[in-house]
């Protein structure tokens, strides 16, 4: 009789992966702007994408939730799955995907409507809410997790677009989570923001690992020392180096990557 209880560390290690890569090519037109990325991201875990300006980090992080669709020159090809299933699969909706994996951009980008409208918009399109009654409830849930309720709970008809650069980028990322989604994907999203907001979504990226597998793209390697417990290095369109974060700043095995790191590169 088989015995279930016996896992062995590659099950558990497939267990915990959320989304795998591989072989993993982009093109734009005849650019070939990713080259064959192998990769297994962790669920509920930050993983950082690091690498020079026009690197791959955001065209691959964009392969995740099939956004490069969108891009009639952008061709994809190799596996990527996401709880083991093919997201490229022709019967996957990529507006059911894209449910299962929010992304926040690097402008906050608030639909021009009330704070109450850009949350329920989601749940709203994904039949998620009853009623109103459930509706209001997935509204809070989500104000809460985007760590703006308070600021915000007396006016939710005013329009989102009426907030703080910081505000708006944290409505965004409450936005994000309102579809209940398992990854988040984020580009970039403290770019344009002042050091005390950057600091308020730096300290909302580390909650929000606890419910969601998190992706963040970012130019600044200080900020994927604090938020991120895996980093990624992209140069050239080549994932360079994988690992512990830890391990990747103090110790990186590649010496493109130590060079990136000192300041040599980039």
């Amino acid at each position: 009789m088989y015995d279930d209880t016996r896992l062995t560390e590659g099950d558990v290690a497939s267990m915990n992966t959320k989304i795998s890569a591989k072989g993993v090519d982009v093109f734009y037109g005849d650019n070939h702007a990713i080259k064959d990325v192998n990769v297994e991201i962790k669920d509920k875990t930050v993983t950082a994408f690091i690498g020079p300006s026009g690197c791959g980090k955001s065209t691959f992080l964009r392969c995740i939730n099939r956004m490069n669709d969108t891009i009639d020159v952008c061709r994809v090809t190799g596996d990527i799955r996401l709880d083991g299933e093919d997201i490229n699969d022709k019967r996957v909706d990529p507006v059911q995907l894209r449910a299962r994996v929010g992304m926040v951009f690097q402008k906050p980008n608030p639909f021009p409507k009330s704070i109450y409208d850009n949350i329920a918009y989601g749940p709203r399109i994904h039949g998620l809410a009853r009623n109103k009654a459930e509706l209001d409830e997935i509204v809070e849930k989500s104000l809460r997790r985007g760590a703006i309720w308070d600021e915000v709970k007396d006016r939710l008809n005013a329009p989102g677009t009426g907030l703080s650069g910081g505000q708006q980028q944290r409505l965004c990322i409450a936005r994000a989570v309102a579809t209940q989604p398992e990854v988040l994907l984020m580009d970039e999203p403290c770019s344009a923001l002042d050091p005390i907001a950057t600091g308020q979504v730096e300290e909302l990226i580390d909650e929000l690992r606890q419910s969601y597998s998190v992706v963040i793209v970012t130019h600044s390697m200080q900020q994927a020392a604090r938020v991120s417990q895996k980093t990624a290095f992209f140069h050239l369109g080549n994932l360079v180096e994988y690992g512990d974060t830890g391990d990747i700043f103090t110790k990186p095995e590649d010496p493109r990557t130590e060079a990136y790191i000192t300041g040599r590169i980039g």
